[in-house]
């Protein structure tokens, strides 16, 4: 079709006339649909994009000025302008797995992991102080998870005893932490 037709085609359809449409959509949505294709990159989403344009050309060919820009032309600016802001509306592209490779890690960073590293090479060496049985008492009650009577249970020791090397061992940790 040539750029005149196009024009009357234009202006057909700005009036209603839906056989211009039809004639306006076979003449133009060949190569409106490769300048999609070539933004988007993706077939389906260049088709969804190709109709959207066409109902946009619908409603706004009584905007189509002749005295300004060809009607190809300005057809194209509205194919391309819109599948700019498809391309915008997309999520970021590094949201994958390239994503992944710039997100802060959550965990402590160096640092922090050095002093935690000599934090328990300190708690550690207090443990080394005290009495094995000592030791073992609070290793159960704190890191094990078990009761009070568990663990007279285990050291074959009163419950108020085990009290006590719980409270002193703790007490003599804390001492040796704060040296």
């Amino acid at each position: 079709m040539t750029e005149d037709r196009l024009a009357e085609a234009l202006a057909a359809t700005a009036r209603g006339d839906r056989a211009a449409f039809r004639a306006l959509y076979g003449a133009a949505a060949p190569k409106l649909f490769g300048i999609c294709l070539r933004i988007l990159r993706d077939r389906a989403e260049a088709e969804d994009a190709l109709q959207e344009i066409f109902t946009r050309l619908w409603s706004r060919a009584g905007r189509y000025d002749a005295g300004k820009a060809a009607a190809m032309t300005w057809m194209i600016v509205i194919a391309r302008n819109h599948c700019i802001d498809r391309l915008r509306a997309r999520p970021a592209a590094s949201e994958g797995e390239e994503a992944l490779a710039t997100i802060a890690d959550g965990g402590p960073g160096v640092e922090a992991r050095m002093m935690a590293g000599d934090q328990a090479r300190r708690v550690a060496d207090c443990f080394g102080e005290l009495p094995q049985d000592r030791a073992a008492a609070i290793r159960g009650a704190y890191l094990d998870g078990l009761s009070y009577e568990a663990l007279a249970a285990r050291h074959g020791v009163p419950l108020n005893t085990m009290r006590s090397w719980l409270r002193r061992g703790l007490l003599r940790l804390k001492e040796c932490l704060e040296r």
